[in-house]
């Protein structure tokens, strides 16, 4: 069961019954209900030090989780933001304005162009991973050039948008090193984009992404521009299953091609020591129509569905940290450094 807590003070009249004393803030008692609602666990941290008590389930919903000031976003617990880095609501595509017409034809050339065939040539292609030999930190630097044409949601270098990610997750779970490298490494393998690596079109290395060899599903954020796609047609590749059986589980099905699964591809190859966990997280993070909206689950097997909650998890702190709020790059860098030298080889092959 996913969870959400949001805190009350003690004499919060409407929930005498249901909630119960579970913190102390700065002296003062508290409250807490954990809310069924699909959004991922967290615990709305406060500034001062919180002490944990006791845990009670109800189904009461609470009032939404209050506002916070941006400038403290990242000298507090991780908050859900009311919205992005242009004052819009998070991926909201049908908003009228000039970056999100421009996303709709980012998205419009991707539908057509990612088909099974496509996918399979550049598994092929770049999965000899004979490009480059460089460290991660090296990798972090060169993708600092290039902007996601497909993020209606920022425009910022990547750089910023890693270092975001991986400190907000860090300060929320600060026992848990791989998952903050793996926040630091997610969108690497958008390195795709760069003259070294034939400077791939952003249409076949960002975005979110989807199986292909089996039918679209409708929930693919622009979903009406596969219509001119070669496989909306092909007497198999259009059916449910497709080239599939169900429950075979999401290691042998194909993906659209993108940073997302270049980046597994680099990491298993290079033998990282992360956990299947982080592996699972770069592959299928961009994987909206699945841990979002629920799509495809007759794919998954019993591990996928276990590990969709990593995704889950980490989902949050890859969307919602997006900000105009710098990261201190140089002050971070050691720490960062440390997590590479302990999970990676000092040069991968790229």
């Amino acid at each position: 069961m996913s969870m959400a807590f949001s805190f009350r003070p003690h004499n919060f009249e409407a929930n005498k019954v249901s909630w119960k004393q579970d913190y102390e803030l700065n002296g003062r008692r508290c409250w807490v209900q954990p809310r069924r609602d699909g959004i991922d666990h967290e615990i709305f941290r406060h500034r001062t030090k919180w002490k944990l008590w006791s845990l009670s389930l109800t189904t009461t919903r609470p009032a939404p989780i209050r506002k916070y000031d941006e400038r403290t976003k990242l000298e507090e617990g991780f908050v859900v933001p009311d919205s992005n880095a242009f004052g819009n609501n998070f991926r909201d595509y049908n908003k009228e304005t000039e970056r999100n017409k421009a996303v709709e034809e980012f998205y419009r050339t991707n539908h057509i162009n990612q088909t099974y065939e496509f996918v399979k040539e550049k598994k092929e292609k770049f999965g000899k991973l004979n490009r480059a030999e460089m460290s991660i930190w090296e990798c972090c630097e060169l993708l600092n050039e290039f902007v996601d044409e497909s993020d209606p949601d920022i425009d910022e270098p990547q750089i910023e948008h890693l270092l975001q990610s991986a400190e907000a997750i860090r300060r929320d779970y600060p026992n848990q090193d791989w998952l903050h490298l793996t926040a630091l490494i997610h969108d690497l393998g958008k390195i795709l984009l760069h003259p070294k690596f034939g400077g791939e079109p952003q249409w076949c290395v960002v975005g979110d992404t989807f199986p292909v060899g089996c039918a679209f599903d409708p929930s693919i954020v622009h979903y009406k521009h596969f219509k001119d796609n070669p496989d909306w047609n092909h007497p198999v590749y259009s059916t449910k299953l497709g080239v599939y059986t169900e429950n075979c589980g999401l290691d042998k099905v194909a993906m659209s091609w993108g940073h997302d699964e270049y980046m597994y591809l680099v990491m298993k190859e290079n033998k990282t020591t992360l956990p299947p966990a982080a592996l699972f997280i770069i592959r299928f993070h961009s994987f909206y129509p699945m841990h979002k909206n629920g799509a495809y689950t007759y794919l998954l097997n019993d591990e996928d569905k276990e590990m969709i909650k990593w995704v889950h998890l980490f989902n949050k702190y890859d969307l919602y940290s997006k900000s105009k709020v710098r990261v201190d790059v140089e002050k971070v860098k050691p720490y960062y450094l440390s997590l590479i030298e302990k999970y990676f080889p000092a040069k991968l092959k790229w």
